[in-house]
């Protein structure tokens, strides 16, 4: 059951990159095998943590067919399909080979600033199209526009393979309207690290991380510590990572997740543009916690 497979905590894998800025698959092995080894319990390709915008067509199947390989079934893969082109996105539900992949994540439309009714028909269309279960993604912070509770709520009672949402929103009460009042099988994962524990204890089934991909024996453990209800030992591990949690999205995702990975000796510290790595202050200061933790 996917209830069972997204359950815990996911990590929305970076796209390591070498000097030239081709893609490093060696790197991207070696984070994928660092997710396997420490209690990672899926994995989310071509999220927008993996700077999908700067990636062609080409290099997404690449990365979804290297990941599916070096995971070699190991946990459930999420793939990211999403975009401001609700016809382009069914078209591509429709002629990717999807075999291997668990469930799709699918961002709201960003820079259209669509209406709740643009924002259900947009949904409606990818359920029709999608022959896995489907994950809604508001993250408002980075789109431009916020799926509201009642939105989420409708979706989620009309569609069956409407089977979750990731909520990045920021907003608790929006959050708790849809844990109160959604179907009994539709899930809320939380999509900021910074508030996933408060949010368990709420109601939510975990998290999908961008701190995982440097932290996944750690985070992970605070993730299944709440969901166990033992609040007090999660908090611990909560309090531990606040301040790193903060530094990783100072200057913007995934350059402060990068700039850890690089430090722990995982990969380069290469984004494409238009992002660029972090400052010499930040990374710094993230030397400094890291050494710390």
């Amino acid at each position: 059951m996917i209830s069972s497979k997204l359950k815990g905590m996911g990590v929305a894998l970076i796209t390591p990159f070498k000097d030239d800025e081709s893609i490093d698959f060696e790197a991207l092995a070696r984070v994928i095998e660092h997710q396997i080894k420490n209690g990672t319990d899926y994995l989310v390709v071509c999220g927008t943590t993996a700077e999908t915008p700067t990636l062609t067509e080409q290099e997404k199947d690449q990365i979804r067919e290297f990941v599916l390989q070096v995971n070699n079934g190991r946990i459930p893969v999420v793939l990211g399909v999403g975009g401001n082109n609700t016809r382009s996105v069914v078209e591509k539900l429709q002629t990717t080979n999807l075999d291997g992949i668990d469930a799709i994540l699918s961002v709201t439309p960003y820079y259209n600033k669509p209406s709740q009714e643009g924002l259900y028909q947009h949904y409606a269309a990818i359920a029709k199209a999608s022959p896995l279960p489907v994950i809604l993604y508001n993250v408002p912070g980075r789109t431009g526009v916020n799926m509201t509770a009642s939105t989420t709520l409708r979706l989620a009672a009309d569609f069956k393979n409407i089977c979750a949402v990731k909520e990045a929103s920021g907003n608790f009460s929006q959050i708790d309207d849809i844990i109160k009042n959604k179907p009994e099988d539709f899930m809320v994962i939380s999509g900021d690290d910074g508030i996933t524990f408060p949010l368990i204890t709420l109601g939510a089934v975990g998290v999908i991380s961008v701190i995982g991909n440097a932290f996944p024996k750690e985070f992970s453990r605070m993730v299944r510590l709440a969901l166990q209800g033992d609040y007090p030992k999660a908090r611990q591990i909560h309090h531990r990572f606040t301040e790193l949690i903060e530094l990783l999205f100072v200057e913007g995702n995934p350059a402060g997740v990068k700039s850890m990975l690089a430090l722990m000796g995982f990969i380069e510290n290469k984004l494409r543009l238009p992002l660029v790595p972090n400052t010499i202050k930040t990374y710094e200061k993230i030397r400094q916690v890291l050494n710390q933790l």
